[in-house]
């Protein structure tokens, strides 16, 4: 009763027209999973509901916020009713249609936030009523059209930030009016023309965003005005010219950023401009690289002691590294590469001991390599390939145990011996010596390079034996030892490394008899070309059969030998089969009882061994469905019921794989979720051989997500996958998507704070290369956003249908940055081809929502995968925003079956009247 005469006296003092405002704004909201609308009701006043801020003197609204409230809807028109707005706050939800013209109403609006959702159409002109607006924020949305003229009469605008949608047109030049504007962010769009000299009328201006358009021309000089500039991003365009002379007056610049990605017409050329090395001290990013320039890098350049990156590559820059360099001692990442410098490489580098990413590739660069690069201990990438570099290799730069994501120096003259200090390698996942001199043998200690995914060594000198020592780095995928002089006969460990793809040992020495396991099974996987005194093998290798020429004592011997090995790995097998009968047991159990834990009763044999390995034909490749560093996990169809079972096999020879085993079902006993992998039927990759539909693929994302957002937000404490990958995917047989490897995984938070509790949360970087997030390789600590980063990389693969580690994607060109600058206009020049040609696919789907499907869901992928932790898109958001994708979907291809439909009976009806 008393609510109610509150209600009427507020209604009796003017103010009805909120409430029924507020009202009609709830009414547009279909989703609402944190029940904030609930708030909303006579029970307690307007001005006290959640978002809601009233002027204390008339209750009247001022500020609408409802930032990161997971609401879906669209923006009433009653919101041009709230006639005291000061402020509206929509960001991070799901709001769609159209931005209401009635917003222009709101004559005393001065900040107006709707960035990351999903209003399309125009930009309303009707807001240059609203002349006291000091803030549009629509970033991250699907806005079209131009820039409205009307809007140049918002002179009082500070902030302008249209990034990210589909807005075409030319920069306006009145913008050169607003004089108090401090940024102007219009980058990810389909701007065209040139830059407008006016903008260096803005005395105030202090970040210029402008990358990713399609901008032409020249850079204008008259920037060179907007003296309190800190940032100007320009990257992703076609702009021309020569880089303007007087920029170096800009002494606040801190960013410069200037990129094309391999553009190939339109450049910047000229020669470098040394008045850059006049910049402010404070300057921290340049990056010029993939333009036209020429000339040498000015000695100026050590000026600027407070650079953490430098990017000149790609371009034609030639002569002799200035040993002032070696003053950026800030310095993280150094890009030189694809350029023609020459000379010594500057020992003086040695003292950018910040340094984690060094690139010298495809240069001219010669003689030694110099020995103070040693001190350079927090690299993770060193490439010095293609130059013209001789002598040893210093002991001091292989032994950087710092090196994770891989070491290149191939296709140089570089000679002497492999140094023994390679072994401190440790964490290196790539290592290509190849196309040198070197010589000698291959050093034992290159055994505990543990962490090695691609061994590349062909090209060479070397010769001896291939040492056992190597039997430790079962983690190696690609092996090229071909071309050297290495002899003896081939260590039967090369066929138990189950993740290796190429074997290459063409042009050697070998002798002997050639497995038939593993690797060597595969003949299109594997090269012996060249190895005269090789024989045996599978038959497709066409090799001659071996001759038995040793007495029979010594095969008895042998025999014996092999024998015993092969009873004890017997007996090991039987014992993990048991645990995973139990296992299995247990998911039985559960089905009738709902049992939530482990019960000691569950552990029971019923399943022998002989039945397990019927089950997967004799734990065969094919059927193989994951492998890890640990073991190996194979797909099983249990005769008894058909149930179908997943084996994984431990190898216990690998540190830490007990452990691992127990960690893992310890994370399983915790989590249930139907995303989460229990036992399952499976394959090994989302794109089933690229032959996923859209819609497939699209069902597989939202599986994955939806698996993320439970460990993430609904397990206490959250457990981090650390390695979403295609492999990690697996697909039952109604093709609903399951994350499945928890050995490899950092399972939870609690024990991120105490690593030495674990030991293999210690070793290297975790995840796989192309999926690892970059603060990984920088020394951070797994978190929730790290997975995040990984599955947007997974889901722009899905789509675009590359692997992160695609020819394409070299020069320092991501497969993220690579959607980026496809977006949203040519985003169908780069999408899997299979998507845009399957008939069954299309028929009822019209290729404009297909593209603006593909569109969102590359948004999301680029989104999920930027490099700073806390931009990218929180997986509940992601789940959130890919729903909203599948309902589109859904609903253009509904109304175009109706539409069909209704076609085909006015032609029936027509033939019957005939």
């Amino acid at each position: 009763m008393r609510s109610s005469l509150e209600s009427a006296t507020t209604f009796s003092s003017g103010n009805e027209s909120d409430f029924l405002a507020l009202l009609d704004f709830k009414s547009r909201i279909v989703q609402d999973p944190l029940q904030i609308m609930s708030s909303w009701n006579n029970s307690i006043h307007y001005c006290n509901w959640v978002g809601i801020i009233c002027n204390k003197s008339n209750q009247k609204v001022v500020v609408l916020n409802l930032e990161e409230r997971q609401l879906t809807g669209t923006l009433s028109p009653s919101i041009g009713n709230l006639t005291f707005l000061t402020g509206i706050n929509l960001q991070n939800n799901s709001f769609h249609g159209e931005i209401p013209h009635e917003v222009g109403n709101l004559l005393h609006l001065q900040d107006l936030n709707l960035t990351n959702n999903y209003f399309g159409g125009r930009i309303p002109y009707n807001l240059s009523h609203c002349t006291e607006l000091r803030e549009i924020r629509v970033s991250y949305n699907i806005l079209i059209g131009q820039i409205p003229d009307q809007l140049k009469s918002l002179r009082k605008l500070v902030f302008l930030r249209l990034g990210r949608n589909n807005l075409t047109g030319r920069i306006p030049t009145w913008l050169g009016n607003f004089s108090a504007l401090h940024t102007v962010s219009l980058a990810l769009n389909n701007f065209q023309g040139s830059i407008p000299n006016e903008l260096g009328h803005l005395s105030n201006l202090r970040m210029l965003q402008l990358y990713g358009n399609s901008l032409s021309g020249s850079i204008p000089a008259s920037l060179s005005n907007a003296s309190r500039l800190q940032v100007l991003d320009f990257y992703g365009n076609g702009l021309s010219g020569t880089l303007p002379e007087n920029l170096g007056s800009l002494q606040n610049l801190i960013r410069l950023n200037f990129e094309f990605w391999g553009l190939a017409q339109n450049q910047f050329g000229g020669e470098f401009p040394s008045s850059l090395a006049n910049f402010s001290t404070q300057m921290k990013i340049l990056t010029l690289g993939s333009n036209a320039m020429h000339g040498s890098i000015p000695v100026e350049i050590g000026n600027l002691v407070n650079l953490t990156l430098l990017g000149l590559e790609n371009n034609h820059l030639s002569g002799s590294l200035p040993d002032a360099m070696g003053m950026l001692r800030k310095l993280e990442g150094l890009e030189l590469n694809g350029n023609k410098f020459s000379g010594l490489i500057a020992s003086s580098l040695g003292n950018l001991t910040a340094l984690t990413s060094l690139s010298m590739e495809e240069n001219e660069f010669e003689g030694y390599i110099p020995t103070s690069l040693g001190k350079c201990q927090n690299l993770l990438k060193l490439s010095l390939n293609d130059n013209k570099l001789n002598g040893t290799i210093p002991k001091e730069v292989i032994g950087l145990s710092s090196l994770s994501i891989y070491l290149n120096m191939s296709n140089n003259s570089l000679t002497g011996s492999l140094p023994i200090e390679v072994g401190k390698l440790i964490n290196l996942m790539e290592f290509d010596l190849s196309e040198n001199k070197l010589s000698g043998e291959l050093p034992t200690s290159l055994g505990s390079c543990t962490s090695l995914q691609h061994l590349y060594l062909q090209g060479n000198l070397l010769e001896g034996e291939i040492p056992q020592s190597l039997e430790h780095l079962r983690g190696l995928d690609d092996i090229d030892l071909s071309r050297n002089t290495l002899s003896g006969k081939l260590p039967k460990f090369l066929s138990k490394f189950l993740a290796v793809k190429h074997l290459n040992l063409s042009y050697n020495d070998f002798e002997g008899e050639i497995p038939q396991e593993g690797i060597f099974k595969n003949a299109t996987g594997v090269s012996l070309i060249g190895n005269k005194k090789l024989c045996g093998g599978v038959q497709t290798l066409h090799l001659p059969t071996c001759t038995d020429s040793r007495p029979h004592s010594s095969r008895k011997f042998l025999a014996l030998k092999v024998v015993m090995p092969v009873i004890c790995a017997v007996i090991f097998v039987i014992c993990l089969c048991c645990s995973v009968v139990a296992l299995y047991k247990i998911k039985r159990t559960r089905k009738g009882a709902s049992k939530s834990t482990f019960s000691t009763d569950d552990w029971k044999s019923g399943v022998s061994y002989s039945e397990l390995a019927k089950s997967t034909n004799g734990f065969s490749k094919n059927n193989l469905i994951g492998m890890g560093s640990f073991g190996s996990v194979y797909k099983g169809t249990l005769s008894v019921d058909g149930a179908i079972v997943a084996v994984k096999v431990l190898n216990l020879e690998q540190k830490g794989a007990s452990k691992s085993f127990i960690d893992e079902c310890e994370a399983l006993r915790c989590i249930r979720h139907r995303n989460l992998l229990k036992i399952i039927s499976a394959c090994s990759s989302v794109d089933h051989q690229g032959k996923l539909r859209f819609i497939q693929r699209l069902n597989v994302a939202i599986d994955v997500a939806f698996a993320l957002e439970y460990l993430h937000h609904h397990c206490q404490p959250p457990i981090v996958h650390c390695d979403i990958k295609p492999s990690n995917v697996l697909l039952d047989k109604d093709m609903v998507a399951h994350v499945g490897d928890f050995g490899l995984a950092m399972f939870l938070f609690e024990e991120l704070s105490n690593p030495t509790k674990n030991p293999t949360l210690t070793v290297g970087l975790k995840g796989s290369i192309g999926y690892i997030p970059p603060e990984y390789g920088m020394g951070g600590q797994p978190s929730t956003l790290g997975d995040v980063y990984s599955y947007g990389i997974l889901l722009l693969e899905m789509f675009i249908g590359k692997r992160p580690t695609n020819e394409a994607f070299k020069d320092c060109l991501t497969i993220c940055q690579f959607a980026a600058m496809s977006l949203p206009e040519h985003i169908m020049d780069i999408v899997d081809p299979f998507l845009l040609s399957d008939q069954e696919e299309n028929v009822d789907l019209d290729r404009c929502t297909l593209e603006e499907c593909l569109v969102s869901v590359m948004q999301i992928g680029v989104s999920c995968s930027i490099t700073p932790p806390n931009e990218r898109m929180p997986i509940n958001v992601v789940v959130k925003k890919l729903h909203a994708v599948k309902n589109l979907y859904d609903r253009s291809k509904n109304r175009n079956r109706r539409e069909t439909a209704g076609r085909t009976e006015h032609l029936s009806l027509i033939s019957n009247h005939k």
